[in-house]
């Protein structure tokens, strides 16, 4: 895929003729400062989780300096009086300590959390943009793959990282994580010892808080680092996807170099991300663990809620019946088995298998460089909205203790809400999104045939107003143009009665099924020269519109 974009700027010039002197690298740095990257908002969601994670880096240097990974107890004697003589683990005390006695620990603390959250955030929303938008379609279902293998790993290395201060908020955390490894089948055992080294809270020799440690501070990130790197690497090689427009195509990539223009941006982007955060952690507080105070098995805080991105398993356990089954003398826990694997299995589970799916049911083996808007891939807008909605309900059910105290609803009435709405509300976003795609296809379809609205109301001789329409513009109307027009599935059987290629069997009947709920009720958006039309406005608005023509 070529790309247009000017020569390296001469201020360049000196720094390659230095590295090639001695690198013989000139014809390397040249190609690649003369790349080109498309000019879209929406390209800078990735950018955000990149600066978040570097940020996550910078801190969590800084904390490790100070932080004791140890359940060793000692007294505490800090400046927190109001916990001064309490028995605690080193780990919450040097927690403690870099909170109140470390200059700038405080701060650091809270910018290593919010940049944690922009994190998960900003690679849920660069993920979204990617599916809504079918940037993941061949050649980069490799990349998709690395970026859900990511947003997992940020959860672990999450749920790590707020269990090493040793607070009861964190340690009511690993309660649930504990039951979570003891619920899986023959091998949950073994991995609950693995992890804990031993009984719970603590393992045998207080091993808890050191295998979290090393887990968290090296062997996860050093994995996150790695898959970030090979993702930028094969984006670099694939090229950058672009959004739809005059000049684009599938072999030409219009944008801005990356050197001088997009590395000023990109580099002004990182300060922002930076500030942001920095702002964040200044004025708005975040895990406050001195008020939580060291964790406790007894005991559990009021209203507990874990971060964003955990909440979709915490919803899945509180609305999960109490199901269990005993057989052989051993017990399965459903209720912790099914809201600890079925949710995130469908939800990541189902976006792995998604590019290959798709690719199969629409027979669609082109390589894609510019993406689709989401409105002309309705199925998979509304299978993508579906699936929002089923993450969010479970979000939500996380805090029914929370919502059911602030609206003075009954527990029990929020809990069975969620049981039904975890069922009915993807499948009536998924029809309810469906249906606004097609109607802005045809709305799309009707720009194209008729143009747009120009203002103007004419009178014909007959006395019927109509309002003038003007042709779109060039740079919409190739946006519009964009959309490809479902095929007409290939019969089933030839001419001779012998049947096509990929119809037999099982599989062939589900795929050409498939494949038609894929193409239903598709809109066709085809330029066919009808412009400047007029349209006739009814009988009720014609003093209306003979009022405006007058002022005009």
């Amino acid at each position: 895929m070529s790309q247009t974009a000017p020569a390296a700027p001469k201020a360049v010039e000196g720094s390659l003729n230095f590295l090639d002197d001695r690198l013989g690298s000139t014809n390397f740095f040249k190609r690649n400062a003369r790349k080109a990257f498309p000019d879209h908002w929406s390209f800078m969601l990735g950018e955000i989780a990149l600066y978040s994670f570097v940020i996550l880096l910078l801190t969590g240097t800084f904390l490790t300096l100070w932080f004791k990974p140890s359940m060793h107890e000692v007294i505490y004697e800090g400046s927190y009086t109001k916990l001064n003589g309490v028995k605690m683990s080193e780990a919450y005390a040097s927690a403690l300590h870099i909170s109140f006695d470390v200059r700038g620990g405080l701060l650091m603390r809270q910018i290593h959390h919010w940049a944690a959250v922009l994190f998960m955030a900003a690679i849920m929303a660069h993920m979204l943009r990617v599916f809504f938008t079918g940037a993941y379609r061949k050649p980069r279902e490799l990349n998709w793959l690395i970026g859900i293998v990511l947003f997992t790993l940020g959860m672990v290395e999450g749920l790590f990282g707020y269990s090493l201060p040793d607070d009861l908020l964190s340690g009511t955390g690993l309660r649930i994580t504990q039951g979570v490894l003891e619920a899986v089948p023959l091998v949950g055992t073994y991995g609950y010892m693995f992890l804990f080294g031993g009984e719970f809270p603590e393992g045998n020799h207080g091993d808890l808080i050191p295998r979290l440690f090393t887990l968290h501070v090296l062997l996860i990130p050093g994995v996150i680092l790695a898959l970030v790197t090979a993702h930028m690497m094969i984006m670099w090689h694939q090229k950058h996807t672009a959004m739809p427009s005059r000049n684009q195509s599938e072999k030409q990539v219009y944008g801005y170099p990356f050197y001088p223009v997009f590395m000023a941006k990109t580099g002004a982007f990182f300060m922002f991300t930076f500030g942001v955060t920095a702002l964040l952690s200044t004025v708005t507080q975040i895990n406050p663990i001195w008020l939580y105070g060291p964790y406790d098995p007894g005991a559990i805080s009021a209203g507990s809620q874990p971060d964003f991105y955990m909440g979709v398993l915490e919803g899945a356990l509180r609305i999960m019946p109490n199901w269990e089954i005993t057989a052989w003398g051993h017990t399965l826990s459903l209720n912790v088995l099914i809201p600890a694997t079925l949710p995130l299995g469908i939800v990541f589970g189902g976006a792995a298998a998604w590019p290959f799916l798709e690719r199969w049911v629409t027979g669609d083996n082109r390589s894609h460089h510019v993406v689709e808007r989401p409105r002309n891939a309705p199925v998979r807008t509304g299978v993508g909205v579906a699936a929002v909605t089923f993450y969010g309900l479970l979000w939500l059910a996380g805090a029914n203790d929370v919502l059911a105290d602030k609206f003075h609803v009954e527990l029990f009435k929020t809990t069975w809400f969620f049981r039904v709405a975890i069922f009915a509300g993807p499948i009536l976003a998924y029809i309810v999104t469906k249906r606004i795609c097609l109607g802005l296809q045809r709305r799309d379809a009707a720009v194209i045939d008729h143009g747009v609205e120009s203002g103007i109301i004419v009178m014909s001789p007959e006395g019927k107003f109509s309002e003038r329409h003007v042709p779109v513009r060039e740079e919409e109307k190739a946006v519009i143009l964009s959309k490809e027009n479902a095929k007409p599935e290939a019969p089933a059987v030839d001419g001779s009665g012998i049947p096509a290629p990929g119809t037999k069997g099982p599989m062939g009947f589900l795929r050409s099924r498939l494949n038609r709920g894929w193409t239903l009720d598709d809109i066709p958006v085809e330029d066919r020269g009808h412009h400047g039309e007029h349209h006739e406005v009814e009988e009720g608005e014609r003093a209306g519109a003979e009022q405006k023509e007058l002022s005009r």
